[in-house]
C-alpha cells in the first residue's frame, strides 16, 4: 500500500492509499490545504487538531453547498423530463387518408368521354367561325 507525503496547513503528513489512489489523495490534501491556509491566514497559528477540524468543516459546507445546487438542477432535469414524456404522450398521430384505387375501366370512361368533349368543342368552333 503507497503512502504519499502530504502538506496541510505547512505540516508534513505520510498518508497510506491504495494503489492507484494515489492522484485522487494529492487532489483531496490540495483541496484541504486551501482551506487551511485561508484559516492560518485570518486566524494565525493555530493546533492542528483545530485547524485539520476548521479546515474540514469549511470543505464540508463547500460540498454541501455544491450538493444542494447539484439537487436543484436534478429537479429542475426531472421536471423537463416530465414535461417531455407529457409532450410526447399527447402527441397525435397524423390522421390516416385512404385514397381509393380507382378502376381503369372507370378511367378508360373519363378518357372517352373527354375525347368526345374535344371532339364536340372542335366541331362547334367549326361551325361558328365558317
Amino acid at each position: 500500500m503507497p503512502e504519499v507525503r502530504v502538506s496541510i496547513g505547512g505540516r508534513d503528513f505520510d498518508v497510506a492509499c491504495q494503489e492507484g489512489e494515489e492522484h485522487y489523495l494529492r487532489t483531496a490534501a490540495k483541496l484541504l490545504d486551501d482551506e487551511a491556509r485561508v484559516l492560518a491566514e485570518q486566524a494565525g497559528r493555530m493546533p492542528e487538531a483545530r485547524m485539520l477540524l476548521m479546515a474540514g468543516l469549511m470543505l464540508a459546507d463547500k460540498t454541501a453547498s455544491v450538493e444542494d445546487r447539484a439537487a436543484e438542477v436534478q429537479a429542475q432535469l426531472d421536471e423537463r423530463e416530465a414535461e417531455l414524456s407529457a409532450l410526447k404522450a399527447s402527441r397525435a398521430e397524423p390522421e390516416k387518408v385512404e385514397v381509393p384505387v380507382v378502376p381503369q375501366a372507370v378511367t378508360d370512361t373519363l378518357a372517352e368521354l373527354a375525347a368526345r368533349a374535344e371532339a364536340l368543342a372542335a366541331s362547334v368552333e367549326e361551325k361558328t367561325a365558317g
